[in-house]
């Protein structure tokens, strides 16, 4: 289990208080960064909450949610697209989502993924961009992906290493129905703060480098890095979107397996 590098929020405060929480140490971690609050998205993970929940975040104006898993990405989407669907039919207007696909994917299950999310943050290999490619060109315009990178070479992690990065961010950026927005990278399992920090330090550095060199162009402007137990050391080291679940959700009966290194 990873050792928790940052407090959680007290799971006997409301879902309200919990989440104004979350979003106050992300403005406070930006202000201290020298960055502006707004500049930073929240991202929160549903794998374990209740739609219930997920509805009480949108009515508080919170539109980036994200799965981890590509089935329960395409039952969020269906029942969070119903209920706006009844909220536009009552109130005339609704809040517009933006999915997020956090986890890995099959190959076989990338269509849907396609389909549903907004931003894929978990590009690992150029055999799941070429799939993702193809499935795009079906759409009316390129899909925006991250490529996961594994600064910290666990074997237990999904992602590019460091070394080749830039080579791999230059073939997706070949491809036409591909726009590479950035990186994502996720902090080693052990080792607490100082780690976490490196980590993400290190994978900060790789943004800017790419930056720098102008692969990607313009576009190449999304670093998504820190958890629930992390996310202010994500913010100081660059991080403009985090992704946060179980500090805001709260812990679940849904699914007691582990959160494969997600939040």
């Amino acid at each position: 289990m990873q050792e928790a590098v940052a407090s959680v929020e007290p799971m006997d405060l409301t879902l309200r208080e919990r989440y104004d929480a979350i979003r106050q140490r992300i403005a406070t971690a930006a202000i201290r960064a020298g960055r502006k609050p707004e500049h930073i998205m929240l991202v929160v993970v549903t794998k374990s909450a209740t739609p219930e929940q997920i509805r009480e975040l949108i009515s508080y104006g919170h539109q980036d949610f994200g799965e981890s898993r590509v089935q329960q990405l395409i039952q969020r989407a269906a029942q969070i697209d119903e209920y706006l669907i009844r909220l536009r039919e009552l109130r005339g207007s609704a809040t517009e989502i933006r999915w997020h696909m956090i986890g890995s994917i099959q190959r076989n299950k990338v269509r849907k993924a396609v389909e549903l999310s907004r931003l894929i943050h978990s590009v690992d290999s150029l055999r799941l961009a070429e799939e993702i490619h193809i499935q795009s060109a079906r759409r009316e315009q390129p899909i925006d992906v991250l490529l996961e990178v594994n600064v910290a070479g666990e074997a237990s992690k999904h992602g590019i290493t460091g070394a080749a990065v830039r080579h791999v961010v230059a073939q997706l950026d070949t491809m036409v129905n591909l726009r590479v927005r950035g990186l994502m990278c996720m902090a080693p399992l052990v080792g607490g703060a100082a780690v976490a920090s490196q980590t993400f330090e290190r994978a900060a550095e790789l943004f800017r480098e790419l930056r720098q060199s102008g692969v990607g162009g313009s576009c190449f402007d999304l670093l998504s890095m820190g958890m629930s137990g992390d996310f202010e050391q994500a913010i100081a080291a660059g991080a403009n979107i985090v992704r946060v679940g179980s500090a805001i959700i709260g812990a679940s009966d849904i699914d007691a397996s582990p959160e494969s290194g997600l939040p």
